[in-house]
Protein backbone atom coordinates (compact mmCIF):
# COMPACT_ATOMS: atom_id res chain seq x y z
CA UNK A 1 0.00 0.00 0.00
CA UNK A 2 2.67 2.24 0.96
CA UNK A 3 4.49 1.37 -2.53
CA UNK A 4 0.99 2.34 -4.22
CA UNK A 5 0.99 5.25 -2.66
CA UNK A 6 4.26 6.89 -3.69
CA UNK A 7 3.66 5.83 -6.89
CA UNK A 8 0.60 7.75 -7.10
CA UNK A 9 2.54 10.80 -5.51
CA UNK A 10 5.03 9.99 -8.46
CA UNK A 11 2.70 10.24 -11.42
CA UNK A 12 0.36 13.19 -10.04
CA UNK A 13 -2.75 10.90 -10.37
CA UNK A 14 -3.84 12.05 -7.13
CA UNK A 15 -3.63 15.67 -8.74
CA UNK A 16 -5.74 14.88 -11.74
CA UNK A 17 -5.86 18.98 -13.25
CA UNK A 18 -2.16 18.13 -15.22
CA UNK A 19 -4.13 15.00 -17.19
CA UNK A 20 -6.88 16.76 -17.92
CA UNK A 21 -5.40 19.99 -19.03
CA UNK A 22 -3.71 17.19 -21.61
CA UNK A 23 -7.07 15.48 -22.48
CA UNK A 24 -9.40 18.84 -23.25
CA UNK A 25 -6.81 19.75 -26.36
CA UNK A 26 -7.28 16.11 -27.21
CA UNK A 27 -10.84 16.18 -27.33
CA UNK A 28 -11.04 19.81 -29.09
CA UNK A 29 -9.46 18.11 -32.09
CA UNK A 30 -11.44 14.93 -31.83
CA UNK A 31 -14.75 17.23 -31.87
CA UNK A 32 -13.58 19.61 -34.39
CA UNK A 33 -12.93 16.56 -36.71
CA UNK A 34 -16.26 14.86 -35.87
CA UNK A 35 -18.13 18.32 -37.24
CA UNK A 36 -16.31 17.54 -40.35
CA UNK A 37 -16.93 13.71 -41.09
CA UNK A 38 -19.84 12.72 -38.76
CA UNK A 39 -17.98 9.75 -37.47
CA UNK A 40 -20.00 8.76 -34.21
CA UNK A 41 -18.18 5.42 -33.37
CA UNK A 42 -14.99 6.20 -34.27
CA UNK A 43 -15.08 9.79 -32.11
CA UNK A 44 -16.95 7.86 -29.15
CA UNK A 45 -13.90 5.33 -29.38
CA UNK A 46 -11.03 8.09 -29.96
CA UNK A 47 -12.06 9.70 -27.03
CA UNK A 48 -11.62 7.08 -24.24
CA UNK A 49 -8.75 5.94 -26.29
CA UNK A 50 -7.21 9.52 -26.22
CA UNK A 51 -8.32 9.75 -21.85
CA UNK A 52 -5.89 6.87 -21.12
CA UNK A 53 -3.02 8.06 -23.45
CA UNK A 54 -3.55 11.77 -21.18
CA UNK A 55 -3.07 9.82 -18.70
CA UNK A 56 -0.45 7.73 -18.98
CA UNK A 57 2.02 9.85 -20.53
CA UNK A 58 1.38 12.60 -18.06
CA UNK A 59 1.90 10.34 -15.19
CA UNK A 60 5.60 9.19 -17.67
CA UNK A 61 6.01 12.61 -18.33
CA UNK A 62 5.96 13.50 -14.61
CA UNK A 63 8.59 11.13 -13.58
CA UNK A 64 10.70 11.81 -15.88
CA UNK A 65 10.65 15.97 -14.98
CA UNK A 66 11.25 14.57 -11.71
CA UNK A 67 14.43 12.81 -12.68
CA UNK A 68 15.45 15.78 -14.18
CA UNK A 69 14.81 18.25 -11.30
CA UNK A 70 15.53 15.85 -8.60
CA UNK A 71 18.77 18.47 -7.39
CA UNK A 72 16.65 21.85 -8.19
CA UNK A 73 13.64 19.75 -6.21
CA UNK A 74 15.12 19.23 -3.32
CA UNK A 75 15.60 23.61 -3.16
CA UNK A 76 12.03 24.04 -3.26
CA UNK A 77 9.68 24.22 -0.34
CA UNK A 78 6.95 22.94 -2.70
CA UNK A 79 8.65 19.87 -4.37
CA UNK A 80 10.99 19.07 -1.76
CA UNK A 81 8.86 16.01 -0.78
CA UNK A 82 8.24 14.69 -3.71
CA UNK A 83 9.48 10.66 -3.80
CA UNK A 84 12.60 10.99 -5.81
CA UNK A 85 13.82 14.22 -4.71
CA UNK A 86 13.14 12.95 -0.89
CA UNK A 87 14.87 9.44 -2.04
CA UNK A 88 11.69 7.54 -1.66
CA UNK A 89 12.16 6.26 -4.57
CA UNK A 90 15.53 5.31 -6.89
CA UNK A 91 15.88 6.88 -10.48
CA UNK A 92 16.48 3.66 -11.74
CA UNK A 93 13.24 2.25 -10.60
CA UNK A 94 11.63 5.60 -12.12
CA UNK A 95 12.97 4.80 -15.29
CA UNK A 96 11.18 1.66 -14.87
CA UNK A 97 8.23 2.95 -14.42
CA UNK A 98 8.81 5.41 -17.57
CA UNK A 99 9.33 2.61 -20.17
CA UNK A 100 6.26 0.13 -18.85
CA UNK A 101 3.75 3.41 -18.83
CA UNK A 102 5.09 4.58 -22.53
CA UNK A 103 4.53 0.87 -23.48
CA UNK A 104 1.05 0.47 -22.90
CA UNK A 105 0.55 4.43 -24.17
CA UNK A 106 2.37 2.91 -27.25
CA UNK A 107 -0.36 0.06 -27.50
CA UNK A 108 -2.73 2.39 -26.99
CA UNK A 109 -1.26 4.74 -29.99
CA UNK A 110 -1.16 1.78 -32.28
CA UNK A 111 -5.13 1.62 -32.58
CA UNK A 112 -4.88 5.21 -34.43
CA UNK A 113 -3.91 5.19 -38.18
CA UNK A 114 -0.22 5.69 -39.40
CA UNK A 115 -0.43 9.37 -39.58
CA UNK A 116 -1.71 9.36 -36.49
CA UNK A 117 0.96 6.87 -34.98
CA UNK A 118 3.87 9.10 -36.54
CA UNK A 119 2.11 12.08 -34.48
CA UNK A 120 2.35 10.23 -31.79
CA UNK A 121 5.85 9.06 -32.01
CA UNK A 122 7.50 12.47 -32.61
CA UNK A 123 5.35 14.32 -29.95
CA UNK A 124 7.92 12.05 -27.31
CA UNK A 125 11.12 14.47 -28.16
CA UNK A 126 8.68 17.34 -27.34
CA UNK A 127 8.03 15.45 -23.92
CA UNK A 128 11.18 14.50 -23.19
CA UNK A 129 13.04 18.27 -23.84
CA UNK A 130 10.47 20.16 -22.05
CA UNK A 131 12.30 19.48 -18.41
CA UNK A 132 15.32 20.85 -20.09
CA UNK A 133 13.81 24.16 -20.97
CA UNK A 134 13.84 26.05 -18.24
CA UNK A 135 17.73 25.63 -17.80
CA UNK A 136 18.00 27.38 -21.20
CA UNK A 137 15.45 29.97 -22.04
CA UNK A 138 12.93 32.11 -19.82
CA UNK A 139 9.99 30.38 -21.84
CA UNK A 140 9.75 27.12 -20.96
CA UNK A 141 5.80 27.79 -20.46
CA UNK A 142 6.12 28.11 -24.95
CA UNK A 143 7.29 25.07 -25.54
CA UNK A 144 4.91 22.94 -22.96
CA UNK A 145 2.26 24.90 -25.08
CA UNK A 146 3.82 22.97 -27.81
CA UNK A 147 4.00 20.00 -26.02
CA UNK A 148 0.34 19.41 -24.02
CA UNK A 149 -1.67 20.75 -26.92
CA UNK A 150 -0.36 18.47 -29.47
CA UNK A 151 -3.32 15.94 -29.28
CA UNK A 152 -5.31 18.66 -31.10
CA UNK A 153 -3.31 17.29 -34.26
CA UNK A 154 -3.72 14.10 -33.59
CA UNK A 155 -7.11 13.91 -32.43
CA UNK A 156 -8.26 15.79 -35.66
CA UNK A 157 -5.66 13.35 -37.81
CA UNK A 158 -7.13 10.32 -35.73
CA UNK A 159 -10.63 10.41 -37.83
CA UNK A 160 -9.83 12.51 -40.72
CA UNK A 161 -6.30 11.05 -41.32
CA UNK A 162 -5.40 14.31 -42.68
CA UNK A 163 -4.00 17.83 -41.90
CA UNK A 164 -6.28 21.16 -41.92
CA UNK A 165 -6.31 24.83 -41.59
CA UNK A 166 -8.86 24.38 -38.71
CA UNK A 167 -7.06 22.37 -36.02
CA UNK A 168 -3.86 24.22 -36.71
CA UNK A 169 -5.55 27.66 -35.73
CA UNK A 170 -7.04 25.64 -32.73
CA UNK A 171 -3.73 24.27 -31.77
CA UNK A 172 -2.32 27.93 -32.03
CA UNK A 173 -4.79 29.20 -29.55
CA UNK A 174 -4.31 26.14 -27.15
CA UNK A 175 -0.47 27.14 -27.05
CA UNK A 176 -1.32 31.10 -25.92
CA UNK A 177 -3.61 29.43 -23.31
CA UNK A 178 -0.64 26.85 -21.87
CA UNK A 179 1.43 30.11 -21.77
CA UNK A 180 -0.88 31.84 -19.75
CA UNK A 181 -1.81 28.96 -17.27
CA UNK A 182 1.06 27.89 -16.71
CA UNK A 183 3.01 31.43 -16.13
CA UNK A 184 0.39 31.52 -13.40
CA UNK A 185 1.41 28.22 -12.02
CA UNK A 186 4.90 29.08 -11.84
CA UNK A 187 3.96 32.21 -9.75
CA UNK A 188 3.93 29.46 -6.84
CA UNK A 189 7.85 28.76 -6.72
CA UNK A 190 9.07 32.59 -8.36
CA UNK A 191 11.16 33.30 -5.04
CA UNK A 192 13.08 29.61 -5.12
CA UNK A 193 13.18 29.70 -8.80
CA UNK A 194 14.95 33.07 -9.02
CA UNK A 195 17.62 31.67 -6.22
CA UNK A 196 18.49 28.48 -7.55
CA UNK A 197 18.85 30.22 -11.14
CA UNK A 198 15.84 28.25 -12.76
CA UNK A 199 13.96 30.27 -15.86
CA UNK A 200 10.26 30.81 -16.85
CA UNK A 201 8.28 33.54 -17.59
CA UNK A 202 6.28 33.89 -14.45
CA UNK A 203 10.47 35.37 -13.56
CA UNK A 204 10.43 37.26 -16.74
CA UNK A 205 7.14 39.19 -16.50
CA UNK A 206 7.00 39.45 -12.80
CA UNK A 207 6.36 43.17 -13.14
CA UNK A 208 3.45 43.06 -15.83
CA UNK A 209 2.76 39.57 -15.31
CA UNK A 210 -1.16 40.18 -15.68
CA UNK A 211 -0.87 41.88 -18.50
CA UNK A 212 1.27 39.47 -20.00
CA UNK A 213 -1.47 36.65 -18.92
CA UNK A 214 -4.42 38.54 -20.27
CA UNK A 215 -2.44 39.21 -23.11
CA UNK A 216 -1.92 35.03 -24.17
CA UNK A 217 -5.51 34.54 -22.96
CA UNK A 218 -6.80 37.33 -25.42
CA UNK A 219 -4.32 35.85 -28.25
CA UNK A 220 -6.04 32.51 -27.24
CA UNK A 221 -10.03 34.15 -27.61
CA UNK A 222 -8.92 35.91 -31.10
CA UNK A 223 -7.53 32.86 -32.52
CA UNK A 224 -10.58 30.56 -31.56
CA UNK A 225 -12.72 33.73 -33.08
CA UNK A 226 -10.88 33.45 -36.67
CA UNK A 227 -11.16 29.83 -36.84
CA UNK A 228 -15.31 29.83 -35.95
CA UNK A 229 -15.05 32.65 -38.82
CA UNK A 230 -13.38 30.29 -41.76
CA UNK A 231 -15.12 27.81 -40.59
CA UNK A 232 -18.68 29.63 -41.41
CA UNK A 233 -20.81 28.21 -38.59
CA UNK A 234 -24.08 29.52 -37.37
CA UNK A 235 -23.54 33.54 -35.58
CA UNK A 236 -25.80 32.75 -33.19
CA UNK A 237 -23.32 29.95 -31.59
CA UNK A 238 -20.81 32.81 -30.68
CA UNK A 239 -22.86 33.17 -27.40
CA UNK A 240 -20.65 30.18 -26.03
CA UNK A 241 -18.18 31.83 -26.52
CA UNK A 242 -18.58 34.49 -23.89
CA UNK A 243 -18.33 31.77 -20.28
CA UNK A 244 -14.77 31.14 -21.13
CA UNK A 245 -14.09 35.01 -21.66
CA UNK A 246 -15.23 35.56 -18.42
CA UNK A 247 -13.49 32.51 -17.15
CA UNK A 248 -10.16 33.77 -18.42
CA UNK A 249 -11.25 37.42 -16.70
CA UNK A 250 -11.94 35.94 -13.58
CA UNK A 251 -8.46 34.19 -13.58
CA UNK A 252 -6.53 37.52 -14.21
CA UNK A 253 -8.37 39.46 -11.40
CA UNK A 254 -8.05 36.68 -8.79
CA UNK A 255 -4.13 35.64 -8.81
CA UNK A 256 -1.81 37.60 -6.90
CA UNK A 257 2.18 37.16 -7.75
CA UNK A 258 3.35 36.23 -4.16
CA UNK A 259 -0.05 34.92 -2.91
CA UNK A 260 0.76 30.70 -4.01
CA UNK A 261 -3.21 29.80 -3.25
CA UNK A 262 -4.32 32.25 -5.49
CA UNK A 263 -2.13 31.00 -8.31
CA UNK A 264 -2.97 27.65 -7.34
CA UNK A 265 -7.04 28.14 -7.57
CA UNK A 266 -6.41 30.47 -10.61
CA UNK A 267 -4.79 27.68 -12.83
CA UNK A 268 -7.07 24.92 -11.61
CA UNK A 269 -10.07 27.14 -13.34
CA UNK A 270 -8.43 25.93 -16.37
CA UNK A 271 -10.13 22.85 -16.47
CA UNK A 272 -13.12 24.29 -16.37
CA UNK A 273 -12.13 26.50 -19.35
CA UNK A 274 -11.14 23.19 -21.23
CA UNK A 275 -15.06 22.01 -20.31
CA UNK A 276 -16.07 25.37 -22.06
CA UNK A 277 -13.98 25.33 -24.65
CA UNK A 278 -15.02 21.87 -25.79
CA UNK A 279 -18.85 22.83 -25.30
CA UNK A 280 -18.29 25.53 -27.72
CA UNK A 281 -16.76 23.10 -30.35
CA UNK A 282 -19.21 20.44 -29.94
CA UNK A 283 -22.03 22.83 -30.27
CA UNK A 284 -20.58 23.44 -33.73
CA UNK A 285 -22.99 19.51 -34.37
CA UNK A 286 -26.20 21.60 -33.11
CA UNK A 287 -26.84 24.01 -35.05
Amino acid sequence: MEKFQIFIQLTRLNKPIGFLLLFWPCVWGLTLAYYFSGETNLYLKHILLFFLGSVLMRSAGCIFNDIVDRDLDKKVQRTRERPIASGKVSVSEAFIYIVFLCLVAFLILLQFNWLTIVLGISSIVLAFAYPFMKRITYWPQLFLGLTFNWGIIMGWTSITNSISTEPVILYLAAIFWTLGYDTIYGLQDIRDDEIIGVKSTSIKFKNNVKIFVGTCYSMCVFLILIMFFTMEINKYLLLLIIPFIVSFVYQVKIFKVFNSESCLLAFKNNNLIGSLIFIFIFSFNIL
